[in-house]
């Protein structure tokens, strides 16, 4: 039977689908690339199990917001340049509107009780969209007792040593490299060797061809892009401007944004907060909550630091001088992402051909999965749980919470979650809208 073809979906039609899959980005990571698995594996069809997962693999060693960058990579591979900026950006979009919107509110009536109404029934719904994903990817990426066993290695590095994540991944592609060297017929079945069920317009044999010069013009424009609104600001407004120390910084920023947005956020807290003054202790704070809470990247946190620094800093018409400051700091995060992309793509799309390299990325894929595991581990004890105490045994990490904090509320709508997505098979834009409206009706009675 022959499979559908990628030029059957136009790409006004895909933007519908990118729009809802930014719509849906809550969650971080662990919840936000088991979205996409679904609505893009699974109801669409539009990539393949194996290629998803290589995608999976490539971001995932990227600096930057892995799910962004994945959206932006499968974008690419349908539409060229052209459909990983709409996937891409569309991914950005919806957050950024809401962010900035929250930020409006926040310097006019200077709390967020509106937020933690608007936003408490979707926490209980993310939980459930990440459990139900780590169950779904784990059965599909992990069918053997090697790949199980390095999932649940990578989960224990995290959860209870807070081993950095980047050494985490390298940990995992050597491990899978020595076995496949070694023990081969371990990873039997691994990612590379699974065919998909249903035809698919993107499939495990779609090759993208490599061109050097043309990967050069497109850094080099790119590049040029992502500095051109620094410099300018520098000109307009002056090297010492509120506006080119923030472009400047979160340019260096978001080269080094290895291991997600948690590994660099306590960077940009301290430098915004400490060295810059751009804002208080417990306004950054704010800021990460209405990341969370929004769809989106939690990265995109440093569009609310650009606009409360450009708010307090910058003078005359503060509120403009914020909303151009939110604009900045989000294009020179954002940009370099879809460059990892546009550059690198086509050249390590061959290396899931290189048979020596198969288990590696077969490992790599499995850590995903523990890691997954981490983030639903760590978001459910902080959603369902109002106090929890760190201790230490050793060097071990231990999150106990107190159960008599338990939010039963809380529990009780990420249990429905799960029935709806498992049971019900409910679209995530209906669970999130219905969890939300009844997480947010009991939270104004209380």
């Amino acid at each position: 039977m022959s499979g559908p073809r990628a030029e059957d979906v136009t790409l006004r039609q895909a933007s519908r689908v990118w729009w809802l899959v930014g719509l849906n980005s809550f969650g971080g990571p662990g919840a936000q690339i088991p979205m996409m698995h679904r609505m893009l594996v699974e109801e669409r069809r539009w990539i393949s199990e194996g290629r998803f997962l290589h995608g999976v693999n490539f971001t995932m060693l990227l600096p930057g917001p892995e799910a962004q960058q994945l959206a932006t990579y499968i974008g690419w591979l349908l539409h060229g340049i052209r459909g990983g900026l709409v996937a891409g950006g569309l991914f950005i979009l919806p957050g950024f509107v809401a962010i900035l919107g929250l930020s409006i509110v926040y310097v006019t009536f200077g709390d967020t009780r509106l937020v933690e109404a608007l936003f408490y029934g979707i926490k209980p719904a993310v939980l459930a969209i990440v459990v139900t994903a780590v169950v779904r990817l784990g059965r599909r990426a992990v069918r053997s007792g090697a790949l199980a066993a390095t999932a649940v290695l990578g989960f224990i590095m995290i959860f209870f040593f807070d081993v950095p994540f980047p050494f985490v991944i390298v940990t995992a592609g050597g491990v899978g490299f020595l076995v496949g060297r070694l023990r081969p017929a371990w990873f039997v079945g691994s990612d590379g060797e699974h065919a998909p069920d249903l035809p698919t317009l993107i499939d495990d044999g779609v090759s993208t061809p490599t061109d050097p010069r043309r990967a050069v013009r497109v850094a080099v424009v790119g590049l040029v892009l992502w500095l051109l609104p620094v410099g300018a600001a520098g000109v307009v407004a002056g090297s010492s401007s509120v506006w080119f120390e923030m472009g400047a910084f979160f340019a260096v920023a978001a080269v080094i944004t290895f291991g997600g947005a948690y590994a660099v956020l306590s960077f940009v807290a301290q430098q915004a907060v400490q060295v810059y003054g751009w804002l208080m202790p417990g306004e950054m704070v704010d800021g990460l909550g209405m990341a969370e809470s929004t769809p989106g990247p939690a990265i995109q946190v440093v569009q609310f630091v650009g606009f409360i620094g450009a708010y307090r800093l910058a003078g005359q018409d503060p509120m403009m001088a914020a909303i151009l400051g939110a604009a900045l700091v989000t294009w020179v995060t954002f940009v370099p992402c879809f460059l990892w992309i546009f550059v690198g793509g086509p050249y390590v799309d061959r290396v899931r051909d290189h048979p020596s390299l198969t288990t590696t990325l077969s490992a790599i894929t499995a850590t995903v999965v523990g890691v997954i595991a981490n983030l639903a581990a760590w978001f459910a004890l902080h959603t369902l749980f109002g106090e929890l105490a760190e201790r230490t045994v050793g060097p071990m990490r231990l999150l106990v919470p107190r159960w008599s904090s338990i939010d039963l509320l809380a529990a009780s709508l990420a249990v429905a979650g799960v029935v709806a997505l498992t049971v019900l098979r409910w679209p995530l834009l209906r669970v999130i809208a219905v969890l939300a409206v009844a997480g947010a009706v009991v939270h104004a009675l209380a």
